[in-house]
């Protein structure tokens, strides 16, 4: 059974800033967000290790450049990311965005917490502001969250919000833990 979500009303680019009770998605704020980004991140590492290939180039000079370009990004309507807040902290970063090799019509989310903000579903209630969010875009059909098969806790959350397995295929394994596979699932548009 394939699931659909219904179309809300159109906009050019994402909201700068989502409201979810107590979470909170905020557009990154560039230079002002680099002390506290970096240090969850920092707090993060060994969490993020298995499944994340840009946590073994970690540093402050690449959280400094990952923050500087997303103004553009952002601007451009390619990528969309935020800071995710809990309580008005920083718990962690998603984004809505478009690879190249993203398929005409879609968006992909990402998403990553600091471990002690796993467990509460904020990266459920994440992914499905970011799903909205994608669908009031023009032109997006389809919104798909890609992860490796063995990432249980990312598979979770697209089975929550009734993303339909689309495909598997391979992939090159970065990060420690990565079977060399990626689990697509796809949401349409209604």
């Amino acid at each position: 059974m394939e699931h659909k979500v219904e179309l809300m009303e159109p906009m050019e680019r994402a909201e700068p800033e989502i409201v979810l009770g107590e979470v909170t998605l905020r557009r990154f704020r560039g230079e002002a967000d680099l002390p506290e980004f970096f240090r969850v991140i920092e707090e993060s590492l060994e969490h993020l290790r298995p499944w994340m290939p840009w946590v073994a180039e970690h540093s402050l000079a690449k959280t400094t450049e990952f923050l500087a370009k997303r103004q553009t990004l952002w601007e451009s309507g390619r990528d969309f990311t935020y800071a995710i807040l809990l309580d008005g902290a920083i718990v962690g970063a998603c984004g809505l965005f478009r690879r190249e090799d993203t398929p005409e019509g879609g968006r992909e989310i990402g998403y990553w917490l600091h471990p002690g903000a796993t467990g509460r579903g904020i990266a459920t209630r994440t992914a499905r502001a970011l799903t909205e969010q994608a669908f009031r875009l023009p032109g997006v059909a389809f919104v798909e969250i890609i992860h490796d098969p063995a990432n249980h806790a990312s598979r979770a959350i697209p089975v929550r919000l009734g993303f339909t397995e689309h495909l598997r295929r391979p992939a090159e394994a970065i990060a420690p833990a990565e079977t060399g596979e990626e689990q697509v699932w796809r949401l349409q548009r209604a």
